[in-house]
């Protein structure tokens, strides 16, 4: 997968899509996770802006 340099969040109640962009603003990143899955997932990442 590229770099991912900006993650995108819509949220919800209990979902939360994800949009993430390398560094040329293309889409390398498009995932759903629910409320309990997003900090575990967000840990797992370098620093990046949200």
């Amino acid at each position: 997968m590229d770099k991912l340099i900006r993650i995108g969040m819509d949220t919800s109640k209990s979902v939360f899509q994800l949009h993430g962009v390398n560094e040329a603003e293309q889409p390398v990143l498009r995932k759903k996770l629910r409320r309990n899955q997003v900090l575990a997932f967000f840990a797992g990442l370098p620093p990046l802006k949200i």
